[in-house]
């Protein structure tokens, strides 16, 4: 319950932080730590160099605490700004002596701020910040420090080591953002490969039908009536792509949704495609049983790809599909009779965009997809899909 608690708690913190822009809390770090550094009690946490002490407190001491206090509000826009204000007014404070004071340990904070967002000239900050420590060793020295050189050295491993906290989380930084934009980049990638293959299924298959059926109106002319059936088959196969063509541009124009054309069932696939004049048969072995999205548009693409190769190298020829339902898996299987020419002759079809494309579908399905020629000069495609499988 505790751990719960915590949790939505430190949820609750992470989206006010949100909230505000990062210069709107760096103004509130400046208030805070002015109102804290006039705090009495809090002046045994100050930082003192060199051990120097016997100068009192005056006017010019708050002006000194102020210009280490206030740069914290640019802390993040202007970083070496803020480190050089709070740097140089640190090394005054304690070459002068004055007491110790709570505002004196912003200088961890404005070294931290360097390190962190610092985006130009990082290097030579680091030397500069160098060069002004020993100056500042160098000014307590000659003000009769006893001081030990080993003292030096420590502290300025610790200014060194708040520099480096500031570096590495800048590195991080750097690391998730690029890795944002590599997803990113990956994502669109991903997203343009399958409006890709969604345009080559639909143009392919669309416009193979509408071809063949126009060169084979040619051979009909005498007769009317199949002149008007292979009409309508050129109109209806249109009129399809249009739809799902309208579709992917409606995706294209930033609607938000996935592209994932909506289409018919396989039966009416392999009944146009019939229709058309191809031989094509249609065989189920099982109970179908709901399909996620991305798995039914596999076995619709995986057997529109099969038509068409069939209606493009094997015109007439007989045309089996099969679809068979596992238990957890669906078998998709094309096959057509030898072709009058071979398949592997007609423009590379075993190696075609259009199958890739499919491979990759299917691959991203945890399924898988093999297509070739038969002993026989037929040619098969078949794919094996899980149910289960998400796109």
């Amino acid at each position: 319950m505790s751990g719960t608690w915590a949790s939505d708690r430190l949820r609750r913190v992470r989206e006010v932080w949100r909230v505000y822009d990062a210069t709107v809390w760096d103004r509130w770090l400046a208030v805070v730590s002015t109102g804290l550094a006039f705090v009495p009690a809090l002046s045994i946490m100050s930082v003192q160099f060199g051990d120097l002490s016997g100068r009192p407190a005056d006017a010019f001491q708050i002006v000194l605490v102020l210009a280490q206090t206030v740069p914290l509000a640019v802390r993040t826009r202007w970083p070496a700004a803020c480190l050089a204000i709070n740097g140089t007014a640190f090394i005054i404070y304690e070459t002068l002596g004055y007491p110790m004071h709570f505002g004196t340990v912003t200088v961890y904070i404005a070294l931290y701020s360097v390190g962190a967002h610092q985006e130009r000239f990082r290097r030579v900050t680091a030397v500069v910040a160098s060069a002004a420590y020993v100056v500042l060793c160098a000014a307590v020295i000659l003000r009769g420090s006893p001081a030990l050189q080993s003292d030096f050295v420590v502290f300025y491993l610790l200014f060194a080591a708040c520099w480096l906290v500031g570096a590495f989380v800048r590195g991080q930084r750097l690391q998730e953002a690029e890795r944002r934009r590599l997803a990113t980049e990956a994502a669109a990638a991903a997203e343009r490969a399958r409006i890709a293959r969604e345009l080559h299924d639909v143009v392919t298959h669309h416009v193979t039908a509408i071809v063949v059926q126009a060169d084979a109106t040619q051979f009909v002319a005498t007769s009317p009536e199949r002149v008007v059936t292979a009409l309508a088959t050129i109109g209806g196969a249109g009129r399809r792509a249009l739809a799902e063509l309208r579709y992917l541009l409606d995706v294209l124009e930033a609607t938000g949704e996935s592209a994932t054309p909506v289409v018919g069932s396989v039966r009416d696939l392999v009944e146009r495609t019939r229709s058309g004049g191809q031989p094509a048969e249609l065989v189920e072995d099982g109970d179908q049983p709901p399909l996620p999205v991305g798995v039914g548009l596999a076995v619709y693409r995986v057997v529109q790809e099969g038509l068409t190769n069939a209606v493009k190298y094997a015109e007439g020829r007989p045309t089996t599909v099969r679809i068979g339902y596992r238990d957890d898996r669906v078998e998709v299987e094309v096959t057509n009779a030898a072709a009058a020419v071979p398949v592997g002759a007609r423009g590379g079809l075993s190696g075609g965009r259009g199958l890739a494309g499919l491979r990759d579908r299917v691959a991203a399905l945890g399924g898988e997809l093999s297509a070739g020629e038969q002993p026989d000069g037929g040619f098969r495609v078949s794919a094996s899909i899980p149910v289960g499988g998400t796109a």
